[in-house]
């Protein structure tokens, strides 16, 4: 989950509803404590504003930002494997069924 946080915000600062819209499929309660771990290790950063309703904004600090640079480096080698993935799984399924 830290991963899909830690991505999603390298595009910019965002409201905890828009970033939970970014991540889809993880609960309210997962997202915020996800967040409030990558706060406290230094990743992400909450802009809280003491407004009714609260509102808090989120970013990610230069630590967050270096690891998210290495992330989007490794998800884009592994994207560029699928096809090899693909074809492996193929040849092993086959030979399986052979």
């Amino acid at each position: 989950m830290g991963v899909l946080a830690l991505v999603a915000l390298d595009d910019g600062v965002f409201r905890f509803n828009a970033l939970r819209r970014r991540v889809q499929g993880v609960s309210e309660k997962m997202l915020a404590q996800t967040l409030r771990a990558l706060e406290r290790d230094g990743f992400v950063h909450r802009d809280a504003r003491p407004t009714v309703p609260p509102h808090g904004e989120y970013s990610l600090t230069p630590a967050g930002q270096e690891v998210a640079r290495r992330l989007l480096a490794l998800v884009e080698v592994l994207e560029a494997g699928v096809p090899a993935v693909l074809a492996a799984q193929a040849r092993y399924d086959e030979a399986k069924a052979g």
